[in-house]
């Protein structure tokens, strides 16, 4: 092995060791954490009975300290907590007095932990605003809009009523109705009940906080903030922008706050890898958007995995929040702010249909981006599929990949002969660069020549891979967010949208798929002759560029991989028969360049 192959591959290894140990944490699943005990209310046909029961132990409620954002009152510990759940089919509601608004959302049909047995042993489901230092709805502003921050909670026909008295006549009300298909209706009303005009100073109305759903950051499941404008367009901040590291590692100044949107939000959304909480104001909403890292609770004992090493600094969230201006309320008036949410799956057919319904393209917050149309196709092919042929999700994706590959079959095989052939007319080449090498000019000329006389398109193994190209893009942002995938197990992979661990070493995770990806594109690569001339350097990169492509994918969701792995021995079968079908291509005698030009 020669010193270029020993650099490459000892930079591939110190590569994956800042990966893991640096920039990613080591990737478990976490272990739920004990069951806690709701009370609940049974919500059917209108019809609620709910009990109110106090906290013991209700952390105090406080944003993150910046000049522009006044936090919560910070609650004595002896200030009880009410609280009243509903439940309907789809979710639970946890109501709280402490700021009076929604704690969490509990997605009864998803299951905290993906990995059979592990969500089963407390019954804990995925939630929604989980840990968050603000409830959703919470109001924020100077201290005459606050009090004690204690509100009365009172169970409606319909839903839940929070009311707070406040000084010079004003009143809070805020009111919540949950619906049908993850929506809820959700109103903040201030109300003058004096004799005389009071005026509101400046105030934000809290929306969500994004945080993962674990207690230990993954590469895949990072906290975002979605918001879209008046054109459609999306704006999407993520964890890493508050972070503000150079490369994703290298520390920089932390930001606190991010704003945008003023009076042009139709939607805005605090979103996961998998779940979103998207609230839609009305059409005449004038507000700004406006975002703040916070810090969420260190996780216990109980709720990290099994040998894990907690983290250094608790898990960070983004507090999403819209900004109101000072106004004036008139003697017997009000000021109400109100919103309809969206509380559930990141799954594409629910929000598509309310997407439609409202003409909003709420449907972005899946998060598809620039190959969102690609995406789209593949996701509801593969729904298809699932659905049509009664397949496992893991069939599905092999059998889709199948489908794709047939559809390119006629490019990839135009690909390998066009390779073949110029593999075959690399002496005569190599021999053009040696005649004219200090010319560069007259190469050019002749090389071009050569091409058409033997009638070799140079570019023509490289265009059937960059037309695939958008297909794999696609494939990668669709599997990236695709909740259907979550907890689809295949073979020893417990979890396709997680990476297949099955064993670590020294910490160090053991994914079986990564690897045999890795092995396939090798026997790929050993399949297709490098391009006549190309330098012998850029050749050696080229063999081990199936090591790059594995460290890169290696922490990555077990269904990508599997797509990779089943598209590489497609292409290596299609290679064989075609190499089977197509003799060697031969040149006639006295037809090397050097004998043809004098």
């Amino acid at each position: 092995m020669d010193r270029k192959a020993i650099a490459v591959i000892g930079a591939s290894a110190v590569f994956i060791i800042i990966w893991v140990f640096v920039i990613s944490p080591k990737y478990l699943i976490g272990k739920p954490a004990p069951p806690t005990t709701n009370t609940v209310a049974t919500l059917v046909s209108g019809t609620n009975s709910a009990e109110v029961s106090p906290a013991s132990a209700t952390p105090a409620m406080t944003t993150a300290g910046t000049a522009v954002t006044a936090a919560l009152p910070v609650l004595g510990s002896n200030a009880m907590e009410q609280t009243i759940t509903l439940t309907n089919r789809e979710a639970r509601y946890i109501f709280t007095s402490h700021g009076g608004g929604l704690r969490r959302v509990e997605l009864v049909g998803f299951p905290e932990s993906a990995k059979p047995g592990q969500a089963t042993v407390s019954n804990r489901v995925a939630s929604l605003n989980a840990k968050a230092p603000s409830p959703l709805l919470a109001l924020l502003g100077e201290a005459s809009l606050q009090g004690d921050g204690i509100f009365t909670l009172t169970q409606t026909a319909s839903g839940v009523r929070a009311e707070k008295v406040l000084g010079n006549g004003l009143v809070v009300i805020k009111e919540f109705q949950p619906t049908s298909n993850y929506l809820f209706n959700a109103t903040a009303r201030i109300e003058n009940r004096s004799a005389q005009p009071v005026a509101v100073p400046a105030h934000q109305i809290v929306v969500g906080t994004a945080a993962p759903m674990g207690p230990l950051p993954t590469s895949t499941d990072i906290p975002g903030v979605m918001w879209c404008d008046n054109a459609g367009k999306p704006t999407d901040i993520a964890q890493p922008w508050f972070d503000n590291k150079t490369l994703g590692c290298i520390p920089g100044t932390p930001r606190t706050e991010y704003r945008g949107g003023v009076g042009t939000a139709k939607w805005i959304s605090s979103h996961n890898q998998f779940f979103a909480m998207v609230a839609m104001p009305p059409t005449n909403h004038a507000a700004e958007v406006v975002m703040h890292s916070v810090k969420l609770p260190m996780p216990t004992a109980g709720e990290l995995p099994p040998n894990a090493t907690p983290p250094r600094e608790a898990p960070s969230a983004i507090q999403a929040e819209m900004l109101y201006p000072a106004t004036n309320i008139a003697a017997g008036g009000s000021l109400e702010h109100s919103f309809t949410y969206y509380a559930g799956p990141k799954k594409y057919t629910i929000l598509a249909e309310i997407s439609g319904e409202r003409s909003n393209n709420m449907d972005q917050v899946m998060g598809f981006g620039f190959w969102g149309i690609v995406s789209k196709v593949l996701l509801t092919g593969m729904n298809w599929l699932h659905d049509t042929l009664k397949l496992s999700y893991a069939l599905t994706i092999i059998a889709i990949t199948i489908l794709i590959k047939l559809l390119f079959w006629p490019l990839t095989a135009a690909s390998t002969r066009s390779a073949k052939r110029m593999a075959a007319l690399a002496p005569q080449m190599k021999a053009l660069q040696e005649k004219y090498k200090d010319n560069p000019a007259k190469l050019q000329e002749k090389t071009m020549a050569f091409w058409k006389e033997h009638k070799v398109n140079p570019v023509g193994g490289c265009l059937p891979m960059l037309i695939q190209i958008p297909v794999f893009f696609g494939f990668f942002t669709m599997i990236r967010s695709a909740v259907e995938l979550r907890g689809a197990s295949f073979l020893w992979c417990a979890d396709l949208s997680q990476p297949d661990t099955i064993l670590y070493l020294g910490g160090f995770p053991v994914n079986p798929l990564p690897l045999i990806m890795g092995a396939t594109m090798l026997w790929q690569a050993r399949l297709t002759p490098p391009s006549p001339g190309m330098d012998p350097a850029q050749a050696k990169m080229m063999k081990y560029m199936p090591l790059i492509f594995m460290m890169f994918l290696y922490f990555y969701s077990a269904a990508l991989t599997l797509y990779w792995t089943t598209n590489n021995l497609m292409t290596i079968l299609q290679t064989k028969l075609t190499k089977m079908k197509e003799p060697g291509t031969t040149e006639p005698a006295g037809s090397a360049p050097a004998n043809k030009d004098k």
